[in-house]
């Protein structure tokens, strides 16, 4: 894949891992902190490498009970105990992926290739470089503003955030790149090429996974919800207590509709404001129920069956085609 290209990370893998052989640091005993941190490691690997948010990790330990005080982080266990904990986290790690993704960029320096292989490409890549750093409009920049470049670059030209890329400070310094010396733009883009070389050779020798501000919506958290018929039941209550000025079928159909705009996140939706794609699907689905419901009577039966029809079909549509979002949303 490209360094652009985004993956998707559902937890897949650990739910495997989950039931497979524990590992041999877990053949005698060992602390409560020391098999989480083992378990940590190991879906680590399983993951691209990516280090697991601290609230994935958080939800996944209150789910196998642990909330982790002090005492209990170095309460020993024996074999049985910490291979159970070691599966049951894991499996709770898996969970949480599989209802919450994780979306990730794995930056290979392929990306940063294709710049380098045209000569064109490139020029214009450091000229836009120079020119977005030189906010002094001197036509001069110091050698040290190659890692500005390099920030600048980011994740999306292939760059790895530099915090996460040790290697970045021997390149730098191989290179003479962290002088006050004054270049132009040609020079600028004479240090900065091999620079962009030795970057992409040391991501192709190991991969940097990068979490996106990205979030997915892939239908599984409410295909969940539905499952659970006392939490469905109650949310069905709410929405039919909204109903005094219902009249027909079709009012039945816009107050759901109403109630899953305002409320569709908490629910397992994807977020409708400024999203196109989250308002087609929106318009396709009550549509599509519209014609399906004219000569349906209004009876709270069929009220309830008309909620459960539409969410139902959000989960197959959104089973079939996930939707990406800004996590901030």
């Amino acid at each position: 894949m490209s360094d652009a290209g985004l993956q998707v990370l559902d937890g897949a893998p650990l739910a495997a891992a989950a039931t497979a052989t524990a590992p041999p640091e877990l053949s005698s005993t060992a602390t409560v902190d020391r098999v989480i941190e083992i378990a940590d490691l190991r879906a680590s690997e399983l993951l691209h490498g990516v280090s697991l948010p601290s609230n994935v990790k958080s939800a996944a330990l209150q789910s196998v009970g642990f909330n982790l005080s002090q005492d209990q982080q170095q309460r020993e266990l024996d074999q049985e105990q910490a291979e159970v904990l070691f599966r049951g986290y894991i499996s709770a790690i898996a969970d949480q992926l599989k209802d919450d993704p994780l979306v990730v960029s794995v930056l290979d320096g392929n990306t940063i290739r294709l710049f380098l292989e045209d000569e064109d490409d490139f020029a214009m890549l450091a000229e836009n470089l120079f020119t977005d750093l030189d906010i002094e409009d001197e036509g001069k920049l110091s050698k040290s503003e190659v890692r500005s470049a390099l920030v600048h670059m980011g994740v999306e030209m292939g760059v790895p955030p530099l915090t996460d890329f040790s290697v970045i400070n021997d390149i730098l310094k191989k290179y003479g790149a962290e002088g006050e010396e004054k270049l132009g733009q040609a020079q600028f883009a004479q240090l900065l090429q091999p620079i962009l070389q030795d970057v992409a050779d040391a991501l192709a020798l190991k991969h940097v996974t990068v979490i996106q501000n990205v979030k997915i919506t892939n239908g599984s958290k409410l295909a969940k919800l539905l499952s659970d018929k006392k939490q469905i039941d109650e949310i069905i209550e709410k929405i039919y207590s909204q109903k005094d000025d219902v009249k027909n079928a079709q009012d039945c159909i816009e107050l759901i509709r109403s109630y899953l705009e305002k409320n569709g996140k908490e629910l397992g939706l994807p977020p409708l404001e400024g999203n196109e794609v989250v308002i087609l699907l929106h318009d396709a689905i009550f549509t599509e129920i519209s014609k399906e419901s004219k000569t349906k009577t209004f009876e709270k039966s069929d009220f309830e069956d008309l909620v459960m029809t539409i969410l139902q079909k959000f989960v197959v549509q959104l089973q079939a085609n996930p939707v990406f979002h800004d996590s901030e949303n």
